[in-house]
């Protein structure tokens, strides 16, 4: 099966950086992935993604600019390098995957078979 374990969450500053890392195992080495975010009281949000191959990705445009994904299929790691963040970022980070080999990205967590259990990221004004 697969397992995703996000790292890299903490508390920063308006402005500062994160990188948020997803280690995943099974066939996502294959499989489009994403990063995904719920605030408390708030619905889960996409947030950005990433075709299986690298080749293509996609941002919310909350994020577009600040935020970068990309992933290194030989150790089998998604990341988000988060820059320049914002109070409003804060939230849980959820990364997850599409159970179809060579999948496309998606916006809609439902495409997404896998999750991680998430990393808390809190940046203070």
């Amino acid at each position: 099966q697969v397992q995703l374990a996000e790292s890299g969450g903490g508390l920063v500053q308006a402005g500062g950086s994160l990188r948020l890392s997803c280690s995943a195992s099974g066939r996502t080495v294959s499989s489009a992935m994403g990063w995904f975010r719920q605030a408390p009281g708030k619905e889960r949000e996409f947030v950005a993604a990433i075709s299986w191959d690298g080749s293509t990705t996609a941002y919310a445009d909350s994020v577009k600019g600040r935020f970068t994904i990309f992933r290194d299929n030989a150790k089998k790691m998604v990341y988000l390098q988060m820059n320049t963040l914002k109070p409003e970022d804060t939230a849980v980070y959820s990364c997850a995957a599409r159970s179809l080999l060579y999948s496309a990205t998606s916006r809609d967590p439902g495409a997404y078979d896998y999750w991680g259990q998430g990393t808390q990221v809190t940046v203070s004004s």
